[in-house]
Parts: C-alpha cells; sequence; structure tokens
C-alpha cells in the first residue's frame, strides 16, 4: 500500500479550517522555506539593521524614469500592455536582450533564443522541472546560491559540491568530479558577484570550466543577475561565450538593475531547450506580465535605465568599500575577499564558530545576517556569513558592523 503524505482531518471545511483530507505530494517534504525569507520578516522592525537579504535599496529606485515610461505605454500601447500575450515574452524586449548580449560579448543570438520569465527565479525552477529526475547528479559551486537550491531540491537530485577559491570554481576539482560522476545532469555557476561570495571567476577559469564541461557534455546553467554591477574593470565574457556545443543556459534577471517588482528576466538558450521551457511555463503562468516587460523596453529604449545602473554601482561600490573599512577596523577576526562587484561580502570566522547561533543572539543585537551554511546543500562551514551591503547607506552600515562585533565580542565561540 502506498505510504500516504501529511494528512489532516478535520470535519468542515472553509474559510479558516483546513480540508477534510490532506495528501501532499512526496516532493513537499523537501520544501524547506528560505532562511533569507524568514530573516526579512524581522525587517519590519525601523530599530532593526539587516544585511541579510540581497535586497536594492529602494530609495535609490527610478520612480520619475518608471513614471514617465508607464505613462508612454499605456498611452501608446494599451491594448498590447493590458492584455495576454506570448509565452515567449514581448518580442522588442526579446530582441533588445538577444542584441545587447551579442554586441557585449559577442555572441550570435536571436530574439526567438531568448525566453522571459518571471525573474530569473522562474528560469531555475522551469529547468528543474525540465531536467532533474530524482537522483540525479547537479554539479554546483561550494557555496552556492541558497535559491538554486531550492528550486532544484524537490526534485531529489543529488548536490555534489565543486571546490572554490578566490577565482571561482577549481578546474580540476570539477574534472575529477565528472570523471567520478560522468551521469551528471547539469552544472550550476554564478560566475560574477556570486551569490553569497562576491567571487568573479577570472578569464582562465570560465575557458578550463567549458573545455571540462564540453568533454562529458554536461548541460551548463549560467546565472548572472548581477553582471551590469561592476565596480572595478572590464566585464568578463559569460560562459555561453565560449559554448561550442549548445549546452549552457543562461539566466539574466533586471531585478538588480532596475527593480525586483517587475518580476522580469530572461534565459538565453539553445532552441531544443527553450521550446521544452515554454510548454512548462505554460503551465505555470502563461507568460510574464505584459506590461512590466514593455516598461522595461521603453526605459531602454530612452537609454534612462543605463543612466540608472551607472548612479546605482557608484553608489554600491561606495557602501561596499565603507562595510570592508569598518570590517578591518571593528572585526579583523572576520576574514574576507573584497568583491569586484554585486551586493555581497562573504565573511569567514574561525572554525570553532557557529553562526546560526550568532544570528539567534543578534536579534537582541537588532542586526541580522544570513549564516554561510545555508548556501552549502550538503551542509558544514558553519563559522560563515554572508553580507549585504546594498540596502544600507554609509551610517547604517557603520552602526551594523558595530552591532555586530559587538554581538561576536560578547559571545564565546
Amino acid at each position: 500500500m502506498a505510504q500516504q503524505r501529511t494528512v489532516v482531518e478535520q470535519g468542515n471545511s472553509g474559510l479558516g479550517k483546513q480540508a477534510g483530507r490532506v495528501r501532499f505530494a512526496k516532493r513537499t517534504d523537501r520544501m524547506k522555506a528560505s532562511e533569507i525569507r524568514e530573516i526579512l520578516k524581522l525587517m519590519a522592525q525601523p530599530d532593526f539593521i539587516s544585511f541579510a537579504g540581497g535586497i536594492p535599496d529602494p530609495d535609490l529606485f527610478p520612480v520619475e524614469e518608471v513614471r514617465i515610461a508607464t505613462e508612454r505605454v499605456l498611452q501608446q500601447s494599451f491594448r498590447t500592455a493590458l492584455q495576454y500575450a506570448p509565452t515567449e515574452g514581448y518580442g522588442p524586449l526579446r530582441e533588445w536582450i538577444a542584441a545587447y548580449m551579442n554586441e557585449t560579448f559577442g555572441l550570435g543570438l536571436e530574439g526567438a533564443d531568448v525566453l522571459i520569465t518571471s525573474g530569473s527565479q522562474q528560469g531555475l525552477d522551469l529547468i528543474g522541472k525540465l531536467l532533474l529526475d530524482e537522483g540525479d547528479v547537479v554539479l554546483c559551486e561550494s557555496p552556492t546560491y541558497l535559491g538554486a537550491i531550492q528550486a532544484f531540491q524537490p526534485y531529489n537530485p543529488r548536490f555534489i559540491e565543486i571546490e572554490t577559491d578566490n577565482d571561482g570554481m577549481i578546474p580540476e576539482s570539477l574534472e575529477s568530479t565528472l570523471a567520478a560522476y560522468p551521469e551528471a545532469k547539469l552544472l550550476y555557476a554564478v560566475p560574477n558577484y556570486q551569490n553569497p561570495t562576491g567571487r568573479t571567476w577570472s578569464l582562465e577559469r570560465r575557458k578550463r570550466v567549458m573545455e571540462i564541461a564540453a568533454r562529458y557534455a554536461v548541460t551548463v546553467v549560467e546565472d548572472d543577475p548581477y553582471g551590469e554591477l561592476r565596480f572595478e574593470g572590464d566585464r568578463l565574457p559569460p560562459l555561453q561565450a565560449f559554448d561550442q556545443q549548445g549546452q549552457v543556459m543562461y539566466l539574466g534577471s533586471f531585478s538588480k538593475v532596475l527593480c525586483p517588482g517587475y518580476r522580469v528576466g530572461w534565459t538565453a538558450a539553445p532552441k531544443v531547450y527553450l521550446e521544452k521551457m515554454v510548454l512548462a511555463k505554460q503551465g505555470v503562468d502563461l507568460h510574464t506580465s505584459s506590461i512590466n516587460q514593455m516598461i522595461i523596453y521603453e526605459m531602454l529604449q530612452q537609454q534612462s535605465l543605463s543612466a540608472y545602473v551607472s548612479r546605482l554601482i557608484g553608489t554600491y561600490k561606495e557602501r561596499r568599500d565603507a562595510m570592508a573599512g569598518v570590517l578591518r577596523e571593528k572585526l579583523p577576526e572576520l576574514k574576507f575577499q573584497l568583491p569586484q562587484g554585486g551586493l555581497f561580502l562573504w565573511g569567514e570566522l574561525p572554525e570553532q564558530w557557529n553562526c546560526r547561533t550568532l544570528l539567534e543572539n543578534g536579534v537582541q543585537h537588532k542586526i541580522a545576517f544570513v549564516p554561510g551554511g545555508s548556501f552549502y546543500p550538503n551542509g558544514g562551514h558553519e563559522h560563515t556569513m554572508r553580507l549585504n551591503y546594498s540596502l544600507s547607506d554609509e551610517q547604517r552600515i557603520r552602526e551594523g558592523v558595530g552591532r555586530l562585533a559587538a554581538l561576536i565580542h560578547s559571545t564565546q565561540a
């Protein structure tokens, strides 16, 4: 007899009451609340300082530019903007994305190679739904993005972590792992200002990883939500630029360079992948918001979005530098590498520390961060933490790091 999942019995169903018998799918047992989402609830307290979420500063949102673009879209194209639309996305926006990636990275994309998604997070969910069967091997950086773990986990894959250093994924570790698991279904990576570590893969690492991935014909999922937020140097080409076999699925997003509330991202991939993703997306939400896509496209046409991104880069760089400076002053025992861009700084305390315990005590100090162990799908590394600097101005960064230092110095390892 098949084992019953969670079953709840109540006499009557209705508003405020449980349904008579609830039999959840087995995969729901693997669905866990995001520690980051739970921490964000604390931010409602006005005196609470959070370095937890990967959140843009709402005080920097381009409200006036958005208002102008919205009015123009509604005046000129309301019949399209407020109507159902193709699952693949708004055609002009798809063409713009393809052209931009071609111009920036020397790719050969067409608009048909781009699928608009409800944030890049939806792209991860669709990829998991299409590619992963129970027990399939997923290779990822160690540590890796918590949202990807959450997106793939319901399909019950086996996560194998690839060793990393300050230049990104270590090719020798990837090669030995693929030799041991040649059946690996996909390789997930965040090469630019990685979430959570802030690391950026070197050019040589990108080439070597793709050479190895090509030999084993493993599907590569390249997640790049922070690529535009580079503080120093030239932007490096994506893994997709070194793809000779049509095996890379590139995920992009407007959430970090405009505002996350629009929920507009994209996947650029070979058509064999996109055709299946379109079918899966139709069963989820039919299509991403039409008006949101058109507003973003209007801002791109008026170049107001690029001007806004330049302002963001300047502000976030100042905040990164402020956090690094105060950490060196007040918390010299926390080791970190200065990120070249993005939203995060990764810290490591001596190994005897447990940052989950620190966070529990941090509520009393009105300070929050994300314990680093959350980003390791196979556990461990509890002495690490992720700190976000994009949400707080320099004064709150100084105050917050001061609280964090007081918390650590008042707590025994």
